[in-house]
Parts: structure tokens; sequence; C-alpha cells
């Protein structure tokens, strides 16, 4: 059974599925009094602005991050415009909505961020794992 935990503020709520992280960091440097890994509980919801933590989770390279605002009955993902972007030695990051079949003809729906193996030494492949990083992947 996957883990989830949810954190709220009362007007948002940052919903994190940590099987889904790739541990890139890109919360952390971008909100580090929220997001800090080393601390128990690791985001402090408290300590941004409910816009910025928007804004922070819409730039999860994984999904591993999301979020709904608690004011709406509607829980699900918005649809976003697509866009592709290449990190540096790391994945090959897609936001938007992204209907997905695999080799096995098995289907699937990602929504916001999605990244993508690009060092072929992923176990989750097509997605990234992070594997890059142990292998010291260089593109």
């Amino acid at each position: 059974m996957s883990k989830i935990k949810e954190y709220t503020n009362g007007e948002v709520t940052i919903v994190w599925k940590p099987e889904k992280c790739i541990h890139s960091g890109i919360c952390a440097k971008g909100l580090p009094r929220v997001f800090q890994p080393m601390v128990r509980p690791w985001i402090n919801i408290d300590a941004a602005e409910t816009e910025a933590l928007v804004n922070q989770v819409k730039a999860c390279p994984s999904g591993a991050l999301s979020y709904y605002m608690n004011d709406k009955t509607d829980k699900t993902a918005e649809i976003l415009e697509t866009q592709v972007e290449v990190l540096e030695n790391g994945p090959l990051l897609i936001y938007g909505t992204l209907h997905i079949t695999h080799k096995d003809g098995s289907k699937e729906e990602k929504n916001r961020t999605t990244a993508f193996c690009r060092c072929g030494h992923s176990n989750n492949k097509p997605f990234c794992d992070g594997s890059h990083a142990k292998e010291n992947f260089k593109g």
C-alpha cells in the first residue's frame, strides 16, 4: 500500500507521495524554510504563504508533491499546458496532462509534472527514479 501524507495550512493542502520522489531537491532549494528533508515532519507548511507553496509544489519534477485548495469541492488536478524541460544531468520533465501507453499496452494518465529517465538506469522506466545521481549521469 502506498504511503501518502498531507500537510495543510487551512487554505491549501500539500499531498506528498514518497514513493514517487526522485530527491531532486528542487522543493528544498526553492523554499528551504518549508521543505526540510532532515527534520520531521519535513514539511513546515506554515513557513510560507499559500501562493509560494502552490508555485513550489508545481515545480516538483516527479509529481511526488501535489496540492489542492481546501475550499474547492473538486480536488482533481487542473489540466496544464504541456511544456518540456531537459534538466542538466537529470531527467526530461514534461509539464501538463499526459496520456501514456506503456510497452505492455497498459495506459495511464499523468497530471502536473512527469519526470522521464534520460540516463537509462531507472528501475521504473520510462519514469525517472533518481538513478542518474548515483550513476553520475552527464547530459
